[in-house]
């Protein structure tokens, strides 16, 4: 029987073992891959457990625990033990679904379940070619920003490296202080996610972007191959002393993947409002959606 016993830390030593995994079992939603729980681990705190070529998922966060279904070979038995643990959780919304197959499979184990879509943890999956391109009249205002700021800043475009991974910090560090992090919860745990993230670009494996304007860093990307069709990124930052600058980053980032990604997922909006219009304005190809159970309707259930 599944137990809390048989969960352990997501670490950085785990990457291989989620890399071989994950090849075998694609992860479409970008909570479930691996740089985002170690990048949040102080945040979420992220276990799992490997059963019956299965792995669990859980996180905790203010003494909390959701779970998330197997990811590995379809077995019931697994699903009900997750749902057990589950039911024994404090938290109101202790199961989370993060893929349409999974929610399907649930949905015919258990007729009738009652699922609660969470829109402000949907991700926002783009065709990759819309955001390199920007055709049509749909991105013509985006067209013209990015236009405005190729025009007016004296810029340059280059990969995160080794030899300029200390201005990067720099960099981040001026966006932090601009928008006050350590004052906000949110912003200051995404300052250590983003931190932990070009600490260990190389271990993770990461790849990224920076725009230069008149030789400084005024905006970065980080991103990675999420599955064989989709690129995710991660981190998007930018400072606002050029108009425009956000455009070019996205740009950028986009004409960098479009080579090897048809979608680019830029994650959810935590449903921040004026970051909910930012990437509406951008017009998703389909959001990856996500779905919570009661902890009493899984009580009714098992």
């Amino acid at each position: 029987m599944l137990s809390d016993a048989d969960f352990k830390q997501v670490s950085l030593d785990d990457r291989d073992f989620f890399s071989k995994h994950y090849e075998r079992f694609p992860q479409v939603h970008s909570d479930n891959t691996f740089t985002n729980m170690v990048c949040w681990n102080h945040y979420a705190h992220y276990r799992f457990a490997f059963i019956d070529d299965n792995i669990v998922l859980s996180s905790t966060i203010d003494g909390l625990t959701r779970y998330r279904p197997p990811i590995g070979p379809r077995n019931p038995e697994i699903l009900t033990e997750v749902m057990r643990l589950a039911a024994k959780s404090g938290d109101e919304f202790p199961l989370v679904i993060l893929d349409a197959n999974t929610k399907e499979w649930i949905c015919g184990l258990y007729p009738g379940i009652d699922l609660h879509p969470q829109r402000k943890y949907f991700d926002y999956v783009y065709l990759a070619s819309d955001l390199a391109e920007l055709p049509g009249k749909k991105y013509s205002t985006i067209r013209r920003q990015l236009n405005q700021f190729q025009r007016n800043c004296n810029h340059s475009v280059e990969p995160i490296a080794e030899d300029n991974a200390s201005e990067v910090c720099d960099f981040l560090e001026e966006w932090c202080e601009w928008k006050d992090c350590d004052s906000e919860p949110v912003l200051a745990n995404e300052k250590e996610a983003v931190f932990y993230a070009i600490s260990n670009f190389s271990r993770l494996r990461l790849s990224g972007l920076i725009v230069r304007v008149e030789g400084n860093i005024m905006a970065m990307a980080l991103f990675e191959g999420q599955t064989n069709d989709t690129a995710l990124v991660h981190f998007e930052k930018a400072l606002l002393d050029c108009k425009g600058i956000y455009r070019s980053i996205n740009a950028e980032t986009a004409k960098f993947l479009v080579k090897d990604y048809r979608y680019i997922n830029r994650e959810s909006d935590m449903g921040i409002e004026g970051l909910r219009e930012a990437k509406m304005r951008y017009h998703p190809d389909h959001m990856v959606e996500v779905h919570f159970a009661k902890r009493k309707e899984i009580e009714r259930l098992i």
